[in-house]
């Protein structure tokens, strides 16, 4: 499939199918987000595939704890969206999906933030042509996973991808124009 084509098709997922996936498929989108170019060739990025439900149980507790607080304290337009579109600091998809898939970036590597972003994209179009889905869940404060996990101190927790079979009805948000996003010669 063309990346266009899978970038189109590609939409947020939040709720799964109880099917686990192949882990050769998991598998295969990690080893295509690998290829991501990255700062000095450092690929300061590390996958840890969770398939543990004691372990996925546990790692939603400690989300939910921190989107508590978040949800006190969050206001503006981004409080209203969210309570718009019907957020709340439940986050079921932590323990229900079959794999949760961590993506920890190396922080004493040269772009490393950059770098470890543009390796989650290749994972996200990846797992799209192997008909899973995900969410790019970025818990408020992933330091108590980051213990939970032992990761050493210069490797930071970005994401929590929830990794399965599609079950989310919900269709894609609409993308801007091409035309608003992109100009000639200066801003």
């Amino acid at each position: 499939m063309k990346v266009l084509e899978l970038a189109k098709r590609r939409k947020t997922v939040r709720k799964f199918l109880s099917e686990k996936p192949p882990l050769s498929n998991v598998m295969r989108a990690i080893e295509a987000a690998k290829e991501a170019p990255s700062g000095m060739n450092a690929q300061p990025w590390h996958f840890i595939v969770i398939d543990d439900d004691w372990l996925k149980g546990r790692i939603r507790e400690l989300c939910e704890i921190e989107e508590r607080k978040f949800y006190e304290k969050v206001s503006g337009k981004l409080g209203e969206w969210l309570k718009e579109k019907g957020f709340s600091p439940e986050k079921p998809f932590l323990s229900e999906a079959p794999y949760l898939v961590l993506v920890f970036g190396y922080t004493k590597a040269p772009y490393w933030l950059q770098s470890t972003w543009i390796a989650v994209g290749y994972f996200l179009l990846a797992l799209e042509e192997l008909g899973l889905g995900t969410v790019t869940y970025t818990p408020p404060n992933p330091r108590a996973i980051e213990k939970l996990l032992n990761a050493p101190k210069d490797y930071k927790l970005q994401v929590i991808l929830p990794v399965g079979y599609p079950a989310d009805p919900k269709p894609k948000y609409e993308r801007k124009k091409l035309e608003e996003v992109v100009s000639f010669n200066g801003f």
